[in-house]
């Protein structure tokens, strides 16, 4: 059979394909919002921006409470507790931890991990700067990683608007190929403002990107989608304290009686002293021959509409409205919420931090020989436990089982109809473990107390009958008869 040969693609025709893309992802943007064939323009009517830039992102994470919550809550609770790089289960450190511990330490590695995370949600990607020990003058980060034996002074992550300049790989033979090859990055001095800009090479950094589609150098910002959503919330909100501002204080209207002539003194002397009220110089008015009243007050309750642009970012960002909102109480929804968002955040940890920011840090960590190698090659991430009870919660749980306990002990045919290890399984809801150990204690405590068992069985059934016999002595009460 005879095969066709593929086309070959030079890297000007895929330079080419890739600035069509752009071109197109453009008029898309321009598009946004259009109806009726372009009559009208519903982004424009409303006042939202069709193209967003990194700085809308940043001013907003900035200024707004909730675009600062849909940020760094996920960050925070993906951060949130001990992480452990571990080779082996062992009691006994092996060398690679122990350098990771070391490492750890000195530059507070889960701490910029958490900020480069952060800035990665805020643009379409963010850095981290490896600082190593083979870096004498600005020039040098140009160049790749020196071989052999490597010190890590400092890590320094950096979001997306200090990145000036990528250079790519444009040769289509490179394992690289559509990969940055240099950075070309700025930084700003915070009280001179200083700039100074520097080339760095693609083996000093670790690129992160979160929510990733076509491009694998490039995700989709953490507040794009909800944006809209955003602004609502600033016209909703902003107009409600507006409107407390100018509708809370009613407005006022004079009547002026027929028969009454206002002359210009007294016209000016009422103006005096509406000036004076409208100032707070004066809380009464004199007036003759003028009937003040109150105008209707215009104030309508805001919180519905926010609940709706509220509901609206939950649903995109996948945070529950209590806890983007903070009002976590423990309410049985909210505890389901608690429980759906934990299983979200494990997600992230596994699916992005891991992936993203971690395992490309250990591993240029090994191959400078920062860290150790491990000896069986590999080594595992451990987190804290998200789904670990706190002590308020366990304590309501053992007083619930108490409860359903107490109330099985005292049915006479429970036992018959739900055998314990059942019981303590169904309904319980004890692990197996659990069960066994308690029916092994239970076994324990009646062969080791048979005599007192036996003792107390026949004290109790004495006075079972002790009492039977005073309800039969005991005389009894007839209704009289009407």
């Amino acid at each position: 059979m005879e095969r066709t040969k593929k086309p070959t693609i030079n890297s000007d025709q895929k330079l080419h394909a890739l600035a069509s893309a752009l071109v197109s992802r453009m008029q898309f943007a321009a598009k946004l919002g259009d109806q009726y064939n372009g009559d009208r323009n519903l982004y424009e009517a409303l006042g939202y921006k069709i193209t967003l830039e990194y700085r809308d992102y940043v001013s907003q994470y900035f200024r707004q409470d909730i675009a600062k919550a849909v940020i760094d809550r996920p960050v925070k609770a993906t951060w949130r507790g001990k992480l452990k790089i571990q080779e082996s289960k062992k009691e006994k450190e092996t060398q690679f931890e122990k350098d990771w511990i070391e490492l750890n330490k000195k530059l507070k590695i889960v701490s910029n991990f958490s900020r480069v995370d952060r800035l990665s949600g805020l643009g379409k990607y963010a850095v981290l700067l490896l600082g190593l020990d083979d870096v004498r003058t600005k020039e040098d980060y140009e160049k790749s990683v020196a071989t052999g034996k490597r010190s890590l002074k400092y890590i320094k992550p950096f979001g997306e608007g200090c990145i000036d300049e990528i250079v790519y790989e444009k040769n289509i033979n490179d394992e690289r190929f559509g990969l940055p090859v240099l950075y070309r990055i700025t930084v700003v001095e915070p009280k001179t403002l200083a700039e100074t800009s520097f080339k760095v090479h693609h083996t000093r950094i670790i690129h992160v990107v979160e929510d990733i589609l076509e491009s694998e150098i490039e995700g989709i910002p953490g507040l794009q989608a909800i944006f809209n959503r955003l602004m609502d919330l600033e016209k909703i909100i902003g107009g409600d304290g507006e409107m407390f501002w100018r509708g809370a204080r009613p407005g006022y209207h004079g009547k002026l009686d027929k028969e009454f002539q206002l002359t210009a003194a007294e016209e000016e002397k009422l103006m005096d002293q509406i000036d004076e009220y409208e100032h707070n110089l004066r809380r009464f008015l004199i007036n003759e021959g003028i009937d003040i009243e109150a105008l209707e007050q215009q104030i309508s309750d805001p919180k519905p509409h926010v609940d709706v642009c509220i509901s609206m970012i939950s649903a995109a960002k996948g945070i529950p409205k209590r806890i983007l909102i903070g009002s976590e109480r423990g309410e049985l929804s909210s505890a389901q919420d608690s429980d759906e968002y934990k299983e979200y955040v494990q997600t992230r940890r596994e699916e992005h931090a891991e992936v993203h920011i971690i395992q490309p840090f250990i591993d240029a960590c090994i191959k400078y020989q920062i860290l150790a190698k491990p000896v069986t090659g590999e080594y595992a991430i451990v987190w804290s436990d998200l789904f670990t009870k706190s002590e308020k919660e366990k304590t309501e749980i053992g007083k619930n089982r108490a409860t359903a306990l107490r109330e099985y002990m005292t049915s006479p045919f429970a036992t018959s109809v739900v055998p314990p290890p059942a019981f303590m399984e169904y309904f319980l809801g004890l692990p197996d473990e659990d069960i066994e150990l308690i029916m092994k204690m239970a076994e324990g405590v009646i062969n080791s107390e048979e005599g007192s068992m036996s003792a107390i069985t026949q004290e109790q059934m004495a006075l079972a009958e002790q009492e039977l016999k005073q309800k039969q002595t005991k005389p009894v009460r007839t209704k009289n008869a009407e």
